[in-house]
């Protein structure tokens, strides 16, 4: 994606924050993706906008004269795909695609960004980039003690048969005065800079979003899944973070719950790759981020002839990190046990080219936002297993929770 049309020297540290407040003010919907300099297995997201006014309805979103393109798939885009429903209280209301047609690209380097198109000065100079928010009162939707039973409740379900792994939700929401979005995306960033660190908006809703999850990438023929299953917290000193990170790699119960997501991964791969071409690349590779040590799985096939992009999420989404295994049964186990529609939560973000390749991350570690209703969610949750214990899982909820938390409070 080229964006050499015109070039504007960078001025001063804020330019992309008044860049992006301007767009916020003259495109209904825009994506601002960060990669944050990590040495992530296949790449990040790249740093770029890609901005428009005009929305892609589900039929248009398949067709290459599209693209390229930016948006979000929700989670509940399931029951379009399988006999599955969602019935549970909706915290923002969202449509299952919300897709829109780049009509301004915007990348930079140290010295200069580049568009494809003319910027006004002001929006390089004079835009307001102070933080416009107010403290937010943020309520958990589940105690600690609904947490424990449903916890024991699922592992119940796992002696049944009916579900080997679970990947259990729990969300927090907030009603407010004021929200800034932009300033809330770098705040979060400056707390959690994630290699899929991304800023989206749909007219009045946002997404502020620190994730570190790709769910599916596409170059040429190949296609790349990399889910992650294995949390543990960052260390206080060199010699507890290395700990921390062995202890990780060396478990036996993340190891498990990774190879079952997994295996998942490459028999959804299966589904619309040539026979004999999915490969695990890489399995329990752990990678460090600012608050967590994550275990990260890469799995590669090589995509059959003709396929596209509505056929490869029929056999992927949602991602099946974010579900559990067996997919369809948990799914329907998730509807039962949660206590929230997840929306976009746990959907998958995605930039499409003009060739068709794409890069989706997976929601998660984000904060859901509408500025219409003053609205907001966000949601956490981890993998039960019957080798899971309550207060671990818990307590790795409440640390994916952390900077969201600090983000919306103001602390």
């Amino acid at each position: 994606m080229k964006n050499d049309l015109f070039e504007y020297p960078i001025q001063s540290d804020q330019v992309i924050e008044k860049l992006i407040r301007w767009i916020d003010q003259n495109y209904a919907f825009y994506c601002l993706t960060f990669g944050n300099g990590h040495d992530y297995p296949e790449g990040t997201f790249p740093d770029q906008i890609l901005a428009g006014n005009t929305a892609l309805e589900k039929g248009s979103l398949w067709e290459h004269s599209n693209y390229p393109a930016a948006g979000i798939i929700s989670y509940d885009y399931k029951n379009q795909l399988e006999k599955l429903s969602s019935k549970n209280p909706i915290l923002v209301k969202v449509p299952d695609l919300t897709f829109f047609k780049a009509e301004l690209r915007i990348t930079w380097d140290e010295d200069k960004i580049y568009s494809n198109q003319a910027l006004p000065e002001k929006s390089l100079e004079g835009a307001n980039t102070k933080f416009d928010s107010v403290p937010i009162e943020v309520q958990a939707l589940t105690s600690k003690e609904e947490y424990i039973h449903a916890f024991q409740a699922i592992q119940n379900e796992i002696i049944e048969g009916n579900t080997y792994e679970m990947n259990y939700c729990m969300a927090y929401q907030a009603s407010f005065e004021k929200l800034d979005p932009a300033g809330s995306f770098f705040k979060l960033m400056e707390l959690s800079p994630m290699p899929f660190s991304a800023l989206f908006k749909s007219k009045n809703k946002y997404l502020i979003s620190s994730s570190p999850e790709r769910f599916l990438k596409k170059e040429a023929s190949r296609l790349i899944a990399q889910p992650i299953k294995g949390t543990s917290k960052r260390g206080k000193n060199k010699e507890e973070d290395e700990a921390n990170k062995r202890i990780l790699l060396q478990s036996e119960k993340e190891r498990a719950e990774n190879l079952m997501i997994t295996d998942l991964m490459r028999n959804d791969l299966s589904k619309v790759s040539l026979i004999g071409s999915v490969h695990v690349l890489e399995l329990f590779g752990v990678y460090s981020f600012p608050k967590v040590h994550q275990m990260i799985s890469t799995v590669q096939s090589e995509l059959l002839p003709k396929t596209g992009l509505n056929e490869i999420l029929q056999a992927t989404f949602p991602m099946g990190s974010m579900t559990g295994a067996p997919k369809i049964s948990t799914m329907e186990l998730i509807e039962k046990f949660e206590n929230f529609q997840r929306g976009w939560f746990s959907g998958a973000l995605g930039i499409i080219q003009e060739n068709g390749d794409f890069d989706f991350s997976v929601i998660i570690r984000s904060i859901i936002a509408d500025l219409e209703t003053k609205k907001l969610y966000f949601a956490v949750g981890s993998a039960i297993t019957i080798d899971a214990e309550a207060e671990q899982e818990y307590e790795e909820c409440l640390l994916k929770a952390s900077a969201l938390l600090e983000v919306l409070r103001g602390s």
